[in-house]
């Protein structure tokens, strides 16, 4: 087995109040799951759309205290176990670190395991939970039941400041936490991890300067982000086309969505700093 996958994230609330969301069914409806039945230790269940294998709670509660909630969850066949630890950063700032095991990044790459997914689906959720606490409007989370991926949202930016934040390699550098180049021009190159690093890199289809931005991943499909704006703000939409709908990217798309979010919160919030810990 591998070791577990580990995620650490900037919660910007009390660790006390953080706790108390990890297993408040209120608040869990909120940055977590369309549905929610917890009543510790008796209970302790979330499913729905947004949740992988979300047809039913398929979790099991294992542990819990003032610091700690760990869950057996059963993805593909295999009982799983995930576990949340808050630790005080400051009277108002919590660090969340999660664990999950049964993780393979293998079954990013071939998709041959819901289990896949678990990466950026706590990406999406943790960054939730951020944005639960201040305030914010929550990016919409992937749908696991459908295959078709396109979400729209307000970005409180120009176009042209939207524009340059999603085609200068070191602004997405920034906001998604992970070394990015870009050759901005039509046949150009994005390379994840960096050009040096990137021996399939992905190619630019479409540049239209603070209108449209179109990608190539290759098998995961063309991504093409749309902008229009008025008033200092922009309508941002991103569309995901042309991959295998039999097999449809779940994991690079929840990837794309928790992106979406830091990408809104770097052009928003002052003083920003990413949820997710490098």
């Amino acid at each position: 087995m591998t070791e577990p996958m580990i995620i650490r994230a900037r919660i910007p609330a009390p660790a006390d109040q953080v706790r108390r969301a990890l297993t408040d069914p209120a608040a869990m409806r909120i940055w977590l799951a369309e549905h929610v039945e917890v009543e510790v230790p008796e209970r302790f269940g979330f499913w729905g759309r947004t949740t992988p294998e979300g047809d039913a709670p398929h979790q099991r509660l294992l542990h819990v205290d003032e610091r700690t909630v760990r869950f057996a969850w059963l993805l593909d066949g295999e009982e799983t176990t995930t576990e949340l630890t808050v630790e005080a950063d400051g009277a108002d700032r919590t660090i969340l670190t999660l664990s999950q095991t049964h993780w393979d990044f293998e079954d990013v790459v071939t998709g041959k395991s819901i289990r896949g997914v678990l990466q950026t689906y706590w990406c999406q959720v943790l960054t939730n939970l951020a944005e639960h606490f201040e305030g914010r409007p929550l990016t919409p989370m992937q749908d696991y039941t459908s295959t078709e991926m396109r979400v729209e949202m307000e970005v409180g930016a120009s176009p042209s400041e939207v524009f340059e934040s999603i085609t200068s390699s070191e602004a997405v550098t920034k906001w998604f936490g992970y070394l990015i180049e870009i050759e901005p021009r039509v046949g150009g190159r994005l390379a994840m991890g960096g050009f040096d690093n990137n021996p399939d890199p992905a190619k630019v289809l479409e540049l239209e300067p603070d209108r449209k931005f179109a990608v190539d991943w290759g098998a995961a499909g063309v991504g093409t982000w749309e902008l229009a704006g008025s008033g200092g703000k922009t309508r941002l939409t991103l569309v995901q086309s042309g991959f295998d709908e039999a097999r449809p990217p779940f994991a690079a798309w929840g990837g794309f969505l928790s992106g979406f979010a830091e990408l809104r919160r770097y052009l928003e919030v002052p003083d920003w700093q990413p949820v997710i810990m490098a």
